[in-house]
């Protein structure tokens, strides 16, 4: 089995700086299951680690493409019972949650391109850092789907309502880096190749703090910010599973791997 993760722990202040590697090596680090499930278990591995007070994420050139819709195992959705889907849809929740809930603060590092579900866990980080030339984009919708993994009330505490309905219905329209900033979606922006070192620096001012202080004003903050998300989005697998069984999502799909306008009729 491929590994697409990679962890190396012990760096900066104190060695309290870890770095999570994503590279699947194809150059555009689709979220395949298996890369959600590594992702996933990278997150976990720090439930217990003491020494580790930040976590970079990093992809290589680009930060993700998103979901992988070639994968054979994602591909393998269409034939499954809603049961057997239901299931299979939880990798992307339990991929985000698991991130969210890491006792350790985060930072992503983004270049290249940031789309779908890579948006989704950039945002389930506690800041971004991006590329002057790196771009979002949530093309769900476009695709006949809609926005799961419980990103939609995380997004909508970045950046509000309008830029939250703007960043996910206009599912064509690419986030600018600049634009992300002043949105409030990233925190920073560093020139093209640098988001991995600004990311570092950015660790480390926040390494050089009391651990225990740290760790618990995130936890305040999140528990604050984000008590009511579950409630507004408990509905999120049941409401992909329902969006991917129609015509709609058949039709964006196959304009997306036949690289033409999808035609949807609202069924």
């Amino acid at each position: 089995m491929a590994e697409y993760v990679s962890i190396e722990k012990g760096l900066g202040p104190d060695g309290r700086i870890a770095i999570v590697r994503f590279d699947r090596g194809d150059g555009i680090n689709a979220l395949s299951p298996e890369a959600l499930r590594q992702l996933t278990n990278a997150a976990r591995s720090f439930e217990d680690d003491a020494s580790t007070s930040v976590v970079v994420l990093t992809g290589a050139k680009t930060f993700s493409a998103g979901f992988d819709l070639k994968d054979a195992e994602g591909k393998s959705r269409r034939d499954m019972d809603l049961g057997a889907l239901r299931r299979h849809l939880k990798l992307g929740p339990r991929l985000t949650g698991a991130w969210h809930d890491m006792e350790q603060i985060t930072i992503g590092a983004i270049e290249g391109f940031c789309i779908g579900g890579g948006a989704a866990l950039a945002v389930a980080l506690d800041f971004r850092v991006m590329a002057r030339d790196a771009h979002l984009r949530v093309p769900e919708i476009g695709l006949g789907m809609n926005m799961s993994w419980q990103s939609v009330p995380r997004m909508l505490h970045l950046i509000g309502p309008a830029r939250t309905k703007q960043a996910v219905i206009l599912a064509d329209d690419r986030i600018t880096a600049e634009e992300a900033f002043q949105w409030g979606l990233v925190e920073q922006v560093a020139d093209p190749g640098k988001a991995f070192d600004a990311a570092m620096a950015l660790a480390q001012k926040v390494a050089a703090q009391p651990p225990l202080s740290v760790a618990m004003t995130k936890l305040t903050v999140n528990r604050l910010a984000h008590a009511l998300d579950d409630l507004a989005s408990h509905m999120d697998v049941d409401q992909f599973a329902l969006a991917s069984l129609t015509e709609d999502h058949r039709e964006g799909v196959a304009a997306f791997l036949e690289r033409r306008k999808p035609k949807f009729r609202g069924r």
